[in-house]
């Protein structure tokens, strides 16, 4: 097999880059919700609303962006996308009103959001299929870098700088990576051999595609209601320090990069997408039922199944997000990686909040018994035999 060309490592590195400095800004706010209440004088659900306001803007962008990036290219994308969200993060720092903020942070997550389907482009242009497996889980090592970076920083600089302090490390980072993206991002030399094949028609003419993002869908639940209110859980319920609770997050944000590698390594090897997922969701099942249990206890086992289920919930999100783009076939693939995000921003910006009114009212093991119940129905929908099917044709 021929690599497509030897700059595809750094046209990867670029794009994780991008989506990791990113991140901070649009996914690592809910690691300060405590000083997010306390800066703004707002209730748990309110503060979870604000720290997940850049998902507003994700889910009406997502589409568009993938769209643009069909047409013109990752390099333009990202240099204006996460460019912009550093502009609108730095203005959210100088936003007084808790309402101001979170229509700042929607635009930012609106304009950010363009690395999420860049990343997933560069991965299919550049990388033929049997290193894709690795690429793109190296590529979602973008979104577990981000956050590790934020658990590490985020709530020292909340402790010493506020809020607004906040706003502008996330600002800075995210403008340096849009500047790297725009100067040295380029196109691939060459149409990648073995690439998916455009599929006849519109790709959600296979029934595949929308049970794979139906999976993601599902799978959403645990992973917000895990990263979200995961620090808020070890503070309240078992009397951490916040700085302490971020990084155990960080921690496992670290350990999550390896194993989205390793599942990534996993299916280049089988061929298989799907079958590996399941495995992985059979794992965090276990996961979530021993969390719900050790949170309802307020025991030791609940500390240790919530920095696993930080871990493990989130390892198959790489397979499924290549599985959608695959299917989807080079010419629409940043279309399809687009909604495949869209549908995952949906869920997490209605489960949020109804997570924070389920905790306000039974408690942190019930949101965790949700979450466990998503993964649960999410077992028959992974189109596992349709994959077999088609790789056997």
């Amino acid at each position: 097999m021929s690599a497509p060309h030897r700059r595809r490592w750094l046209m990867l590195a670029l794009g994780v880059n991008a989506h990791a400095g990113v991140t901070l800004g649009l996914a690592g706010l809910p690691l300060v919700i405590p000083d997010i209440q306390r800066h703004f004088g707002v209730s748990l659900p309110v503060a979870g609303i604000i720290a997940n306001a850049p998902g507003i803007g994700i889910l009406l962008a997502l589409v568009a962006w993938g769209a643009l990036a069909d047409r013109y290219g990752e390099r333009l994308i990202l240099g204006l996308g996460v460019g912009g969200a550093a502009l609108l993060l730095a203005a959210a720092s100088f936003a007084g009103n808790a309402w101001a903020v979170v229509a700042l942070l929607a635009g930012a997550g609106a304009a950010g959001c363009a690395a999420m389907v860049g990343g997933g482009r560069i991965v299919l242009r550049w990388f033929e299929p049997p290193e894709r497996g690795v690429a793109m889980g190296v590529r979602q090592v973008s979104y577990t870098l981000g956050m590790a970076v934020a658990g590490f920083t985020l709530p020292p600089v909340a402790r010493a700088y506020g809020i607004s302090g906040v706003m502008l490390v996330c600002a800075g980072v995210s403008l340096l990576a849009a500047v790297l993206a725009g100067v040295f991002l380029a196109e691939p030399p060459h149409a990648v051999a073995g690439a998916a094949r455009k599929p006849a028609g519109s790709p959600y003419r296979q029934p595949a595609l929308w049970r794979v993002h139906a999976t993601s869908g599902l799978h959403v639940v645990p992973q917000v209601v895990v990263g979200t209110y995961g620090v808020a859980c070890l503070v309240e319920v078992y009397g951490w320090d916040g700085v302490a609770a971020g990084q155990l997050f960080a921690g496992a944000a670290v350990a999550g990069a390896a194993t989205r590698v390793a599942a990534g390594r996993w299916s280049d090897v089988t061929g298989l997408r799907m079958a590996p997922l399941r495995l992985l969701t059979l794992t965090a099942l276990a996961a979530l039922a021993l969390l719900v249990l050790g949170t309802y206890a307020g025991s030791r086992l609940g500390v240790a199944m919530l920095a696993l289920a930080a871990v493990i919930t989130v390892a198959g999100n790489g397979l499924a997000y290549l599985a959608a783009g695959e299917l989807a076939g080079p010419a629409a693939a940043g279309r399809v990686l687009g909604v495949h995000n869209t549908v995952q921003n949906t869920v997490a910006l209605a489960v949020t909040p109804l997570a924070g009114l389920l905790i306000t009212q039974s408690g942190y093991w019930a949101a965790f018994a949700a979450g466990l119940a998503c993964a649960l129905v999410s077992l028959p929908v992974i189109p596992v035999r349709d994959e077999r099917a088609t790789r056997a044709s």
